[in-house]
């Protein structure tokens, strides 16, 4: 199977909720791939193809929480490098680099743990969705205080009519955009 029909089967098995979280959003939910083990693994295999072909000397992969933990550590065990999670406020032990960032409810931090980036280390950062970019734009900004260096932004569903791809500043890769 190419790629692309792995990716189109992977569109198939994402439901659209209308309304949810509130009257106006049609939220696009990726557990359906995770409750059917084979396009589970096409989305993991589409996933660490990606990174071997764009950024084939990535040194970790960073996921955001909390859904890109569902691939960021599977992608990194596929790859043979490290995994690193970024988390809300307060979820990491030990010393830790910090960044506030606007969602249009008010804000939010992420935190990184110090240690976990050595200094130029080449990162790829995994989320589930781009929606307006607040969020990955926080993690790349976080990731530079930790002076890592960004090599590509990796989402599975990009929402392009709200163009957050804008407002990162790093080069950003989607499978699946609506």
């Amino acid at each position: 199977m190419t790629t692309e029909q792995k990716i189109a089967k992977i569109k198939q098995c994402i439901t659209g909720h209308p309304d949810f979280p509130k009257p106006g959003i049609l939220f696009r939910d990726i557990f359906p791939v995770l409750r059917d083990a084979s396009v589970f693994k096409m989305l993991t295999d589409v996933l660490v193809d990606h990174v071997k072909s764009k950024t084939p000397n990535v040194e970790v992969i960073v996921g955001l929480d909390s859904r890109g933990f569902l691939f960021g550590p599977i992608m990194a065990q596929e790859l043979g490098i490290s995994f690193v999670p970024v988390r809300k406020a307060g979820k990491l032990p030990g010393e830790t680099f910090e960044v506030t960032y606007s969602l249009e409810y008010g804000q939010d931090k992420f935190e990184i743990q110090k240690d976990s980036i050595k200094p130029g280390a080449k990162v790829v950062i995994v989320d589930d969705l781009l929606a307006t970019g607040g969020t990955m734009k926080a993690a790349c900004d976080l990731l530079e205080k930790a002076s890592g260096d960004v090599l590509d932004c990796l989402v599975v569903i990009e929402l392009s009519d709200l163009k957050g791809k804008d407002k990162v500043s790093k080069p950003l890769s989607s499978l699946i955009q609506y």
